[in-house]
């Protein structure tokens, strides 16, 4: 890891916070390579969006949740495009639900001009909720650059055993494998017509249009015995291509060969939507060069790359140091109140209350891609323009107890909502066995969050 890459950015920071304010932080034009796989508001969240269960929504209601989306990731978007270098490349994944929107979005920011690829990422070979319908079994990733002259580094796939046993097959004495190919030159070149008398003392003519290399190298090949004699006269003469040098087919957009992560993968960090290393690496491979800059996540550079998070190391260039993201338990215990609320509810991907007093007992809420712009409310003094929607209850005491748990059961009754969080520094056992009675009893779900495992989430992401 060099000590400072670029001039204009330092590398050795990773800044935690929403994308776009820390994107507005950045310089124009200071990153070479952008992979994002946006999440449907937070990872950790997942559950709460686009899934099975919510596919038989009206068209009214699908088109306005996919408009939400997208207005969302726009902004976000723009400010991608701007930290791009001209000679950078830009990947967007995503799936089945708003691809065809989030192109057309794209093709607005970075100019449709300028799109490359719609890659297919066969993520799963089994589909057991399709229905009456084909199985999506498939992500999709749009690349973009940002001009024409872009970092490419042109990446090559495995032949299949069956194609070797097809194709390749001349074999050497050595044993080294071969597959002739045609010497002929596919234009036509007047400066490439010569006859050629080959090793063998044969005299062979070249085709109408040509050979497809001159002299020099023709005899090179003969020398190497590279050369592959035809056994009938007036056959023509060819070339071997072995096949420990070629480098094979290439690679195409449909990618096939690179499964998802389990949950026994040695890589797995426990959330949904993780994507695999092979992927992130194919594609770093293909749009960069050493030294360039990549966004990359701060558990992937302690991991996979072995960098450490330490203010010393990030002085000289061999580690790095994570910005805006607090440390421990202990500091968080001494926030303000409300602060530690936001906090919370910003960490969970939720919208804060503007009242500080007056919650009704929520202090945030969660608001899913696919809900619906119903009504405005005046209870909470802020818009509450989606009916659909988590409340988030957020407790700064040392223990979460049980009446805490029953003051937000009655908070779920009341407001008709199935789904709920709490976020505590610790939880006893009596307030985690009402939570599970009152999933069993009332089909309501308290997912209880302590800080511990928010201040872990943060960093994976981070």
């Amino acid at each position: 890891m060099p000590t400072k890459p670029s001039a204009v950015i330092d590398t050795r920071v990773i800044y935690c916070g929403d994308n776009l304010d820390q994107l507005r932080k950045l310089p124009d034009a200071c990153v070479d390579l952008i992979y994002i796989d946006p999440p449907f508001n937070s990872n950790r969240n997942y559950e709460v969006f686009w899934g099975e269960t919510k596919e038989k929504r009206s068209f009214e209601d699908r088109h306005e949740s996919t408009k939400a989306y997208i207005e969302y990731m726009r902004p976000r978007c723009i400010e991608l495009q701007r930290v791009l270098k001209k000679t950078g490349s830009f990947y967007y994944h995503c799936d089945w639900h708003a691809s065809h929107y989030v192109k057309v979005m794209l093709d607005q920011i970075f100019d449709e001009e300028l799109f490359q690829n719609e890659i297919i990422w066969k993520r799963t070979h089994a589909h057991g909720n399709a229905g009456r319908r084909f199985g999506a079994v498939n992500d999709t990733i749009f690349f973009y650059t940002n001009g024409d002259d872009y970092t490419w580094n042109q990446l090559y796939s495995e032949f299949t055993a069956e194609y070797i046993d097809q194709r390749f097959n001349g074999t050497d004495p050595d044993g080294r494998r071969w597959q002739s190919v045609t010497l002929r030159n596919p234009g036509k070149r007047p400066n490439l017509h010569y006859p050629y008398t080959a090793s063998n003392g044969v005299t062979y003519m070249p085709h109408p249009n040509g050979w497809s290399c001159d002299l020099k190298r023709m005899q090179n090949y003969d020398r190497e015995g590279r050369l592959h004699f035809p056994t009938k006269a007036g056959g023509q003469l060819r070339l071997k291509m072995y096949l420990d040098e070629s480098p094979g087919p290439k690679l195409h957009n449909i990618w096939d060969d690179i499964p998802p992560i389990n949950s026994q993968a040695m890589e797995s960090l426990g959330y949904p939507t993780q994507k695999p290393l092979p992927l992130l690496e194919r594609i770093i491979k293909a749009s960069t060069n050493e030294n360039d800059i990549v966004l990359v996540m701060a558990k992937r550079l302690k991991k996979d790359c072995g960098l450490k998070e330490d203010e010393k190391l990030q002085q000289v260039g061999r580690g790095f140091i994570i910005r805006d993201l607090p440390k421990t338990e202990e500091e968080l215990t001494k926030y303000p109140p409300f602060e530690f609320e936001n906090w919370a509810v910003v960490a969970l991907g939720g919208t804060k209350n503007v009242r500080q007093v007056g919650d009704m007992g929520i202090d945030g809420r969660i608001y899913p891609i696919s809900a619906m712009p119903e009504r405005r409310g005046a209870r909470t003094g802020e818009m509450d323009f989606m009916d659909e929607w988590y409340p988030i209850q957020v407790k700064q005491t040392a223990k979460v107890g049980r009446p805490d748990i029953d003051a937000f059961e009655a908070v779920m009754i009341r407001e008709e909502r199935m789904l709920g969080y709490f976020v505590g520094f610790e939880f006893t056992g009596d307030a985690l066995f009402e939570i599970d009675r009152f999933r069993r009893k009332e089909g309501r779900e308290i997912k209880p969050l302590t800080v511990r495992e928010i201040l872990d989430q943060e960093i994976a992401n981070a």
